[in-house]
């Protein structure tokens, strides 16, 4: 856990995947087509206490849904940051990193399925959730106990805001 501990400090972007890691993985369409997708408030709410220690959060989505665009804009994740409808995820990672100037190092990014593999390999945190494909865990440098879309964002968060010594101001701070 060390390890996990010198790699989470040195965070500066969290890269979330949204089916399978923000939501269940499961996809509802209504008889027009719309779809409709289930957010845990608990991942939501790690999600902007994390901003609030300026550690960024970006989207990096294969799926594009207009869900997710409010369920972002409602979390304060800047426009900039998210990427719906990737079909080349390393594409859009590149540009998060030249705009922010940051290295492999200092990002995190959080996945569950195939398409997660070329950025899972290259961030210096590379964390997938409890119910991820068995092809991703070997991939990884830690895994969450929450299943995607049931609080697995909000370990990630809040592991990072412990690594960085955060955790406890932001507690202290709500209560």
């Amino acid at each position: 856990m060390v390890e996990i501990y010198k790699r989470a400090a040195a965070i500066k972007l969290v890269i979330f995947d949204v089916d399978g890691v923000l939501t269940d993985g499961r996809l509802f369409f209504d008889e027009q087509g719309r779809e409709y997708k289930s957010f845990h408030a608990r991942d939501g709410l790690g999600i902007k206490l994390l901003q609030q220690t300026g550690v960024k959060v970006a989207i990096i989505s294969g799926r594009k849904a207009p869900s997710v665009s409010a369920r972002m804009q409602g979390l304060g994740i800047a426009p900039e940051l998210i990427f719906l409808g990737e079909d080349n995820k390393l594409e859009a990672f590149e540009k998060l990193m030249a705009a922010l100037k940051l290295t492999d190092m200092q990002i995190a990014h959080v996945g569950d399925d195939l398409l997660d593999l070329p950025l899972l390999r290259r961030v210096g945190l590379a964390i997938t959730v409890a119910d991820a494909h068995r092809s991703v865990i070997p991939h990884t440098h830690w895994q969450t106990r929450n299943p995607g879309g049931c609080g697995a964002a909000r370990e990630v968060c809040d592991l990072i805001m412990d690594a960085q010594g955060t955790l406890d101001q932001i507690i202290h701070r709500h209560s």
